[in-house]
């Protein structure tokens, strides 16, 4: 599956001090992924670099500074930890960082989703524990979407770009976050708190079950508030009958308006979907979820639930 990744994006690749650059991964805002072997140690890594062109790039290296603030004290094996942060400089003054994180041979749930509704589930658990834990910590991802979420031929997987994280409680000066995941309160710069990550991971959910996106304030690639939201949210159940009410109801109480009226934690949400996989076994998780042209495989498809032709890290997000 790596190979598959690292054939994703073809391009010239760069000369990096200290590392032979094997590939480009994809990129990000204002940044490319790339896998490196440094030299002295031979130790792989994943390096995001980003660049300075000018001071409207500042910002896109604060969120690298911030990333790796955040992402360099993860011991969660869900949660992709940063090892290290090099600043060039010219003149004194930063013209690129490189963000040395954890290589995962693996790719973006946007870009293949589990072919079944119990592999689904499998990794919609272990998302869960991995924000649980990052939420035990005193922060929120604030940015999770399927192309934050990495996955492998082994159903494990990897929560990736933490470059919007932040403490719990912090509010933000702009509107951050991706149209078709936001939360209400991210458009309007209130507090950000685990609530926030349970919205961004219910329209996720939501996404992966349905094929549909979860009407948000902001509409699809428009940055700007739409005022009051009057969506009207088809239960994905209706949408997809094979999917159990239980984790249909899950889905719609994680993306309600109001935070208070989510579930309270992520460690609920966790145990939710643990009840879905236990509980409904017999009757849904040899379903499979739909795919995007609509069609319905069996469990044992071999088939990805579906395809993008999207590899930016951050194609759609606001920041």
């Amino acid at each position: 599956m790596l190979k598959q990744g690292l054939a994703r994006v073809m391009e010239v690749l760069p000369q990096i001090p200290d590392f032979e650059v094997l590939s480009c991964l994809g990129y990000g805002a204002r940044s490319t992924i790339y896998a490196v072997c440094e030299i002295r140690t031979r130790q792989v890594y994943a390096l995001k670099r980003v660049l300075r062109r000018s001071s409207e790039d500042d910002r896109f290296l604060e969120q690298a500074e911030q990333e790796y603030a955040i992402s360099s004290h993860f011991t969660h094996p869900v949660l992709r930890k940063s090892h290290r942060l090099i600043r060039r400089r010219k003149f004194l003054a930063t013209t690129e960082l490189h963000l040395l994180m954890d290589l995962f041979d693996g790719v973006a749930l946007d870009t293949e989703r589990p072919a079944s509704l119990k592999s689904l589930l499998e990794i919609s658990c272990h998302v869960a524990e991995g924000l649980s834990a990052m939420h035990k910590m005193g922060y929120v991802h604030a940015d999770i979407k399927p192309n934050n979420i990495m996955i492998n031929q082994n159903n494990e997987c990897k929560i990736i770009d933490f470059g919007q994280s932040c403490a719990i409680g912090t509010v933000k000066s702009r509107i951050q976050g991706t149209p078709d995941y936001i939360a209400p309160e991210q458009v309007a710069l209130g507090p950000l708190t685990p609530a926030t990550d349970i919205f961004n991971f219910g329209a996720t959910l939501y996404w992966c079950v349905t094929d549909r996106h979860v009407p948000t304030v902001i509409p699809r690639k428009k940055a700007g508030a739409s005022g009051v939201d009057s969506r009207i949210l088809i239960p994905p159940h209706e949408l997809n009958p094979r999917i159990p009410p239980q984790l249909s109801r899950l889905i719609l109480e994680c993306v309600e308006n109001r935070p208070s009226d989510r579930p309270p934690s992520m460690e609920e949400v966790h145990a939710r979907l643990q009840l879905v996989l236990s509980v409904s076994s017999a009757v849904y998780l040899q379903r499979a979820i739909v795919t995007r042209d609509g069609r319905v495989s069996e469990a044992g498809d071999s088939s990805p639930g579906g395809t993008s032709a999207g590899t930016a890290a951050d194609a759609d997000t606001v920041t």
